[in-house]
């Protein structure tokens, strides 16, 4: 599948100070990234926030054709976003509503792309350890969101795979042809996912 990896990207270590930077700090640093142009609105700051962002990663190894590489149904959503602001004589916001869901995703790939996700998810398991204050387990927390991370990818990779197999056949105008696969496999990833979990023993029971 040529697309599951493109939402979030795959992790490969690397010799950038990205991959060196401490987890904790990459997660403010995804905040700082992001926070600023949403509050703000300003399309200018979005635009230099775009700019920014793809520096930081191209000083760490990871050049435009990389960062950028996220998918054709987001790039697709983005395109609507954009030719919707245009359509409603909103220039400015052609440029913030696409632009700041770009640097958000460009900002995750921060995390993704040079950090481990056992290692993110520690992370984000301590940061969430209060949620015990409320009889909530910051693990199964984690756990929640290392699935989702993982499965929205391949939702994503089940949906460019079915469109292939029905222009193949010449059906691909045909919404059943397309969504029954795909139905199919997130069923069957679901009790994967389910089965795998269970042989492990998790979630855990205290």
């Amino acid at each position: 599948m040529n697309v599951h990896s493109s939402l979030l990207g795959i992790y490969e270590p690397g010799p950038g100070w990205l991959f060196r930077l401490p987890v904790g700090w990459k997660y403010v640093l995804v905040l700082a990234l992001t926070l600023p142009p949403i509050l703000v609105g300003q399309w200018w700051l979005t635009a230099v926030f775009i700019v920014v962002t793809l520096l930081l990663l191209w000083s760490s190894g990871i050049g435009p054709p990389r960062a950028l590489k996220i998918g054709w149904p987001l790039w697709l959503m983005l395109a609507a976003v954009l030719a919707y602001q245009v359509a409603i004589l909103n220039p400015a916001g052609a440029v913030v509503q696409p632009g700041n869901i770009l640097i958000a995703v460009l900002a995750a790939r921060i995390l993704t792309l040079t950090t481990s996700t056992p290692v993110l998810m520690d992370a984000l398991a301590a940061g969430l350890a209060p949620l015990r204050w409320i009889r909530v387990d910051p693990r199964q927390v984690a756990l929640a969101i290392a699935l989702m991370i993982r499965s929205i990818p391949y939702l994503l990779g089940s949906i460019e795979d079915a469109r292939d197999a029905a222009r193949a056949r010449g059906r691909d105008r045909n919404p059943v042809l397309l969504l029954t696969p795909v139905v199919v496999g997130a069923v069957a990833y679901a009790q994967r996912t389910g089965e795998a979990l269970h042989a492990r023993g998790l979630p855990a029971e205290d």
